[in-house]
């Protein structure tokens, strides 16, 4: 499954740079808007963009992409940060929709398409961690309950790779 979630959080981290790149180039460049505006805010992949949220969207969805190219257990955090930053940011925006505070120029569109996409990004950073072929073999017949008597062989389980998974 880990494959799967982390071409997930590929697209996803896809999405929002391209999002920021082009509401970036829309609302600064074509229209001029400050940028904390909040009205005649241009729609770019069906959603509305101001500058600050498109320079926000580039930083993300950045960091998304290439923590999903680096992969390992770098993603991981990354994505499990990101997600609950996206999932947080969603809900309070919901709450400063219609206020001066609302500098992001956030809609619902964008409330419910940023918690849709913290929690496929999120999903995909508990998902994401990788440990040593001896752990998972050891994790493997635990699952399985695989009685002592009936195992061929103990997995042997190093120092090493208990730092390791402490480190994760």
């Amino acid at each position: 499954m880990r494959p799967f979630w982390r071409v997930l959080a590929f697209f996803a981290g896809a999405y929002v740079l391209l999002f920021g790149i082009l509401g970036f180039v829309k609302s600064k460049s074509d229209l001029g808007l400050a940028w904390t505006a909040q009205d005649g805010l241009p729609w770019v992949l069906g959603l509305k963009a101001n500058p600050a949220f498109s320079l926000l969207s580039i930083v993300v969805g950045a960091l998304i992409v290439i923590g999903a190219l680096i992969g390992r257990n770098i993603d991981r955090w990354i994505n499990l940060v990101c997600g609950a930053v996206f999932l947080l940011a969603s809900m309070l925006m919901l709450l400063f929709l219609r206020t001066d505070a609302n500098i992001l120029g956030f809609g619902v569109s964008t409330c419910v398409v940023s918690a849709i996409l913290g929690l496929v990004v999120f999903t995909a950073g508990l998902y994401g961690r990788v440990g040593s072929t001896r752990l998972a073999a050891a994790e493997e017949l635990h699952r399985h309950h695989v009685p002592a008597a009936a195992k061929a062989e103990e997995p042997v389980v190093l120092e090493e790779d208990v730092e390791e998974a402490k480190k994760d």
